[in-house]
């Protein structure tokens, strides 16, 4: 990792660590009601994408369709929604979610809809494994 780099607490609480890219460090997250992947750039201090450099910010899209590829190859999702937000979060990190026409929040966003219902362990087990063998050059 970077020096002085660290995932932000919330993070590090609400997931589990799928993989490490060149870049970004990728995280499930715990709600198994939409199968969800974080992407956390390793540069100590970056909050928003226009921190990151030229060659950061090509290789964090490069990450992102890896990642949106390897979920949609898993799940079958209908749409992947993709957005870097931080008004929670302020450490830079990027949400990669699967959708189902018809699931629990469709067709609005997901946050602030419903309790997260948590990974049964074998099944979250199986979706990290199957998720770190679809991603290209894992540390």
């Amino acid at each position: 990792m970077e020096t002085g780099f660290s995932l932000d607490k919330r993070l590090v609480e609400d997931t589990w660590a799928v993989a490490s890219l060149p870049l970004c460090e990728v995280l499930l997250a715990k709600d198994s009601r939409f199968p969800w992947l974080i992407l956390v750039p390793r540069r100590a201090g970056a909050t928003e994408i226009i921190d990151l450099g030229p060659e950061d910010r090509d290789l964090l899209l490069d990450e992102i369709v890896s990642a949106s590829e390897a979920l949609k190859a898993e799940t079958n999702c209908d749409k992947l929604n993709v957005a870097a937000l931080g008004n929670q979060v302020s450490q830079l990190h990027v949400h990669v979610i699967a959708r189902f026409v018809g699931d629990q929040a469709w067709p609005g966003p997901i946050w602030g809809h419903g309790e997260a219902v948590a990974y049964e362990p074998p099944v979250r087990d199986r979706l990290v494994e199957r998720l770190r063998d679809l991603l290209p050059d894992t540390q």
